[in-house]
């Protein structure tokens, strides 16, 4: 009679809890299609919004306006955007295409992020996972160049070389990844330093396919590897100066409300006017140093040093990315150029008016 009592209690119970769950999960779809609707209907606003506001900026571009009033315009204009693709709103607005490169390594998935939280996570290590990897860029090949002077008598060993094409190869390409991802969740990196690690990529999976030799005449055979590893110290101090010096703006645009939360940073031009003046010379410097390695690995390959086709392709993109790096750059240079040009017109115009008005009275 006991056992009978308690498999009766017991399937009380399984059916009590199975009426629960059944009122659980009708509470939660009557939410879920609740939301979903709701959802939509602020999409619809939110597109709407969009729509009118493209309309708008266009319209503004077109104008022949007052420069005083123009800079008020685009002012204004640039807090809305800011406002409706660094707020809650932004979810609900149309996301960009994940792209070729997130498609063949993630497949169609969706990569936007519904809630503002985690694409600031994302945003966060990517900028932690910079700061972190631009140490190792300094220091990987720095060990390599040091122990061959000290232990290795002027002679790599492939073995360390090639762990460190490997390695920058992972890391290009997980640079690349984060930043497609940052892209499609509004983060606005310009289309150069995603290209940028394209290259790089290239150049890294064609010289981990580069023949490491040794004894004899191993000065000459590896010349080609040096001038690499050299380029390699000098793009690591460029990335340290870069995370250094363009992190205090970002911030303070993103206070200002001229630049989004979920922007990284990557002009490099974006510091403040005293850091410009370190920063641009050395990134000048750095940059004809990055297109002198190139044309070396070029010259070693064309009179037969080193005559791996290797060589060549690593030449020739080295080159093709200090141009592009330099033209970038330049622009950039300008459009600050224009920017403080029409801030000091619309100042003066201010001050002017301001005179006249006191001078009236």
């Amino acid at each position: 009679m006991a056992g009978t009592d308690a498999e009766r209690d017991l399937l009380a119970e399984v059916a009590r809890l199975g009426e629960l769950a059944r009122e659980i999960q009708d509470s939660a779809s009557s939410l879920i299609s609740k939301t979903w609707n709701e959802e939509q209907t602020l999409r619809q606003r939110a597109i709407a919004l969009d729509s009118d506001l493209r309309k708008l900026e266009t319209a503004a571009r077109k104008a022949a306006l007052d420069p005083s009033i123009s800079d008020k315009l685009n002012e204004g204009l640039c807090r809305i955007r800011c406002l409706l693709s660094d707020g809650d709103v932004a979810p609900l607005l149309p996301s960009k295409n994940n792209g070729r490169f997130l498609k063949m390594f993630l497949g169609p998935i969706n990569v936007r992020a519904t809630r503002k939280e985690v694409q600031l996570k994302v945003k966060e290590e990517y900028n932690s996972y910079r700061d972190r990897t631009a140490v190792l860029f300094l220091l990987f090949p720095s060990t390599l160049l040091i122990l061959r002077s000290w232990i290795w008598n002027g002679c790599l060993p492939a073995l360390p070389v090639q762990l460190y094409q490997a390695w920058l190869l992972f890391l290009y390409t997980s640079l690349a990844l984060r930043e497609n991802i940052l892209r499609v969740n509004g983060s606005d990196i310009r289309p150069w330093w995603i290209y940028h690690h394209y290259c790089a990529i290239v150049m890294a999976l064609v010289s981990l396919t580069w023949e490491i030799k040794g004894q004899p005449d191993c000065a000459n055979k590896q010349r080609g590897v040096q001038l690499f590893l050299v380029w390699a110290i000098m793009q690591g101090v460029a990335m340290l100066l870069q995370n250094r010096y363009q992190r205090q703006r970002l911030y303070t645009r993103i206070a200002l409300g001229k630049a989004k939360r979920m922007d990284v940073v990557w002009g490099e031009t974006a510091g403040v006017e005293g850091q410009l003046w370190l920063l641009c010379p050395i990134l000048f410097i750095l940059q004809g140093f990055e297109a002198y390695v190139g044309m070396l690995l070029l010259q070693t390959a064309l009179i037969g040093v080193v005559s791996a086709w290797q060589v060549i392709v690593c030449g020739i993109l080295l080159v093709v990315m200090a141009v592009g790096n330099f033209i970038n750059t330049v622009q950039t240079l300008m459009a600050k150029s224009k920017f403080k040009a029409k801030m000091k017109r619309s100042k003066s115009k201010q001050d002017m008016d301001q005179f006249l008005s006191t001078d009236s009275r």
